[in-house]
């Protein structure tokens, strides 16, 4: 029998992947409507709730996402479906090195506790969830992840910024790839426990490593600047986005990677996409060697 998976938030990164990753797959896919509000009644007959909801810009973090989370409980429990979420690495706080599902869950941060306050209730509630932790999002279609917002923004005039030291190790989720593991792991369902973490390992690499393999598909030098993070100081009183995103600045200059043991071992047939494809998923797709502004490299000091 035909199974079914219910897509929160399908117009987004993590949404619009994994319905991609189940409709491939022969699953039958529905999305919930907003407009609509009932996500008890579109939840029911489904086996599968992928929660891809988000507040745009960090919004009221501390409002909506409990209120997000008491929808889809209510909705997995009316239904007898599975959810799976997007974990962040937000709840461990700055911990430099490996991440994985035995790491302390030590956030300092307003964003992290809420995080581990949404996780907990998750494990509380007695609906099966299985968390897939992922670092920074890259989504070959941009959609407001972090290489078409940050990282590539100024790629057509020779320069791609870094949020912090270009020598810092950074955790990356290729969305076409977590997408295929959210599906692989429903597919699992059966075999895992009443709630998982499971660390989605992706890949890991540096903005001065990401700065060597656009060059060399340019054929072009490519000079990395550093993120402005005195504007945001500046405009954090009067814009909500900037107040949130000065609160993770510590998460850019943490070096760290996410452990791997625990997804092989859970999926270890699965095959990502390569590290250079995944790099270079942030470039314009109309970008021309020929006309990338020709600049020199330069060393960029940490601050």
């Amino acid at each position: 029998m035909q199974q079914r998976v219910l897509i929160l938030g399908g117009s987004g990164k993590v949404g619009s992947h994994a319905a991609d990753a189940f409709w491939n797959a022969g699953w039958e896919v529905r999305h919930y409507d907003r407009a609509n509000g009932d996500m008890v009644a579109a939840a029911q007959g489904v086996d599968v709730i992928v929660n891809g909801l988000n507040p745009p810009n960090y919004h009221d973090w501390a409002r909506n996402i409990p209120a997000i989370t008491d929808q889809v409980i209510a909705a997995a429990k009316a239904s007898g479906a599975t959810v799976i979420i997007p974990g962040n690495i937000y709840v461990y706080g700055d911990q430099p090195g490996e991440l994985n599902e035995n790491t302390h869950h030590n956030a300092q941060t307003r964003k992290g506790k809420i995080r581990i306050a949404m996780e907990e209730s998750y494990r509380a509630s007695g609906v099966q969830t299985i968390i897939l932790r992922a670092g920074n999002f890259i989504d070959p279609h941009g959609n407001g992840d972090i290489m078409s917002s940050l990282m590539m923004r100024d790629i057509k005039k020779g320069r791609l910024t870094a949020a912090a030291d270009p020598a810092t190790m950074q955790a990356y989720a290729f969305m076409p790839d977590w997408g295929r593991a959210a599906l692989a792991l429903a597919e699992k369902r059966a075999q895992l426990s009443q709630f998982e973490d499971i660390p989605f390992p992706g890949h890991a690499f540096t903005s001065a490593d990401l700065q060597h393999c656009v060059e060399r598909h340019l054929h072009r030098s490519v000079r990395v600047t550093r993120f402005p993070w005195w504007l945001m100081t500046m405009l954090s009183p009067f814009w909500e986005l900037a107040r949130e995103l000065r609160e993770m600045r510590y998460l850019f200059a943490m070096s760290h990677t996410i452990g791997s043991d625990k997804f092989n071992k859970v999926l270890p047939q699965f095959e990502p996409t390569d590290l250079e494809t995944v790099m270079l998923a942030g470039l314009p797709r109309d970008i021309d060697p020929d006309e990338v502004v020709h600049t020199r490299r330069q060393p960029v000091l940490a601050k």
